[in-house]
């Protein structure tokens, strides 16, 4: 990203902690980061928010070994969750995910109030391509439209062109959680970059072969070649591909946790201004792109307290061919089903 896009950033961070956000004057607004965190953003976020009239602190760890909980020994726990739990709101730009570790999971529990925003490994041009070029507004009832058919849909069949064949069932336990990330954390809990619907199938009939062709991440990042995972009641049973494949296997099973081979949600990817880059929170809202996370799987898809493991990962799954109860809504990417022209026209899709 070169230094012409800086008034783009500065509008892009406005959009965020004006608009999304919603900071009010007078509130305290965490901006976590890490050592590999872009420092551009975690600077322009601040300038904005105390724009707002909010109270900025930015708070830089070195980067963790590992993600999630796995990130546990090598954080400042006690007083990262100190500060967390008595904040208003917290935006985490943590390049290695403080999402589903010790001080996430006790801060969001103690702290009813906090509004968080998950924006991990977000880069500069990312910033101006997936928040201030978006129109968050069209794009939130795009997304609460597939969230409907979502929810309504028992029976789901995906392919790819380079060879997912999948097929699995949704859940009807009371206890599964639909979430839908369009931007905006007006509300406590945990909020995501816009442009994914998630949800977590009922993990038994979970049953063919996810094709990883985007991105791995941990422990890969963007991929040079498919990693298979052939799927059997809910749980990877086998991994195939080429070095990367290898790569990934080798990391699941030095946790030795068997949460790790089972899939902890399935996500669309819908924001109309994101890339492959090999940075998750992008890759997993590349447009028609479904995802797959593995292990850890958090509150805000499961009640009361999800399902811990040593850790958590994703993968991407692009140009994804799906049909819902035998009617077919994406075709490698593109959305067919009948009902969204408007809406895709002012989104640029």
């Amino acid at each position: 990203m070169n230094g012409l896009y800086e008034y783009e950033l500065s509008h892009a961070a406005v959009v965020l902690c004006r608009d999304l956000l919603g900071l009010k004057e007078g509130e305290t607004c965490i901006i976590t980061a890490d050592t590999e965190s872009d420092v551009r953003v975690v600077n322009v976020t601040a300038a904005a928010a105390f724009g707002c009239g909010a109270k900025p602190m930015v708070v830089t760890i070195p980067a963790p070994r590992g993600v999630g909980r796995a990130a546990d020994p090598m954080l400042p726990a006690e007083p990262l969750t100190a500060a967390l739990s008595e904040a208003d709101t917290w935006i985490e730009y943590n390049n290695k995910w403080l999402l589903y570790s010790t001080p996430y999971e006790k801060a969001l529990k103690k702290n009813k109030r906090l509004r968080h925003q998950c924006f991990v490994g977000m880069t500069a041009d990312m910033m101006v391509r997936c928040i201030g070029r978006v129109d968050h507004a069209a794009l939130s009832e795009f997304l609460k439209q597939v969230l409907d058919l979502t929810v309504k849909t028992k029976r789901w069949r995906f392919t790819t062109p380079v060879g997912e064949k999948l097929e699995f069932e949704n859940s009807v336990d009371s206890n599964r959680v639909y979430g839908m990330d369009d931007g905006f954390a007006l509300e406590p809990g945990s909020h995501f970059m816009s442009g994914q619907i998630g949800w977590t199938p009922e993990w038994e009939t979970i049953r063919g072969t996810i094709v990883f062709d985007g991105s791995v991440v941990p422990p890969v990042g963007r991929l040079k070649e498919p990693v298979f995972l052939d799927v059997e009641k809910g749980r990877v049973v086998r991994i195939r591909g080429g070095a990367e494949a290898k790569t990934f296997e080798q990391w699941l099973e030095s946790f030795r946790d068997p949460q790790m081979f089972v899939p902890a949600h399935v996500c669309w990817g819908f924001n109309p201004g994101a890339v492959l880059t090999g940075e998750i929170l992008e890759d997993e809202r590349v447009w028609g792109s479904t995802e797959w996370g593995l292990g850890e799987i958090g509150s805000c898809l499961v009640k009361p307290e999800g399902v811990p493991a040593a850790s958590h990962t994703d993968g991407i799954c692009l140009n994804t061919s799906a049909w819902l109860d035998g009617r077919q809504f994406l075709a490698e990417g593109r959305v067919v089903y009948p009902g969204f022209e408007g809406l895709l026209n002012r989104l640029g899709r």
